[in-house]
Parts: C-alpha cells; sequence; structure tokens
C-alpha cells in the first residue's frame, strides 16, 4: 500500500531532525509517533492531491514504519478506503506525520516529548 520508500514534506523532516537534536530521538521514530498522535487526535486528511513531498530525506518503509508497518497500513486503508495509488496514500501518511508532529516542535527535551506524547 505504502511505497517502498519514501519521504515527508521539507517542513516535517526538519522539525524531526530539530527534535532529533534536542531529544536524541530519531526522525523515523518520531514520525510514527506523530502519525499515532494524529490518528488519535481525529484529524482527517484532505486535498491531498495538492500536498507536495520535498523532503531531502527517502528511507525504506521498514525503517519508516518499523514494527508498526502493518498497523500503520491498515489504519490508513482503514481511514482511507478509496486510495488506490501508492502516492496518494504516501501523501496521507506524510499529512498525518506533519499534523501529528507539530505538537512537538516547542518541546526542548526528552521529558517534555514525553509528555506531549502522552496527552
Amino acid at each position: 500500500m505504502l511505497p517502498n520508500s519514501f519521504s515527508l514534506n521539507k517542513t516535517t523532516e526538519d522539525r524531526l531532525k530539530l527534535l532529533k537534536l534536542r531529544t536524541g530521538v530519531a526522525p523515523n521514530v518520531s514520525a510514527r509517533l506523530a502519525f499515532f498522535k494524529s490518528i488519535h487526535s481525529g484529524f482527517k486528511a484532505t486535498n491531498w492531491g495538492d500536498y507536495v513531498i520535498d523532503g531531502g530525506l527517502r528511507l525504506d518503509k521498514l525503517t519508516w514504519l518499523g514494527s508498526n508497518q502493518l498497523v500503520i497500513e491498515t489504519v490508513l486503508k482503514s481511514y482511507y478506503p478509496r486510495i488506490e495509488s501508492v502516492t496518494e496514500m504516501q501523501r496521507v501518511w506524510a499529512m498525518h506525520v506533519e499534523h501529528g508532529s507539530a505538537s512537538f516542535h516547542n518541546r526542548y527535551d526528552l521529558g517534555d516529548f514525553v509528555s506531549e506524547i502522552l496527552k
């Protein structure tokens, strides 16, 4: 359902890299947390056809999703059953990561980051 390798948009990528500098949490791990935070908040992606993926950090599916791969792809498929294109599904995933990571950008240490995740 998702391509074998993909990336985020530049803004989200920069946000996750800054978070890594502040907390030590790798961008792929914080992307997973951001995705689930977005899903938990009830966010639904719209206009994904216009969403631009322009980040330079291109990782394989296993690195981005880890052992959560099946869960993430199943959640995406159940939330967006009409999407058939892997490119569109990548955009939707990236939109969820962007939405979920927005609450992380003001976190300055690991404890602060963890407390934000647990909200």
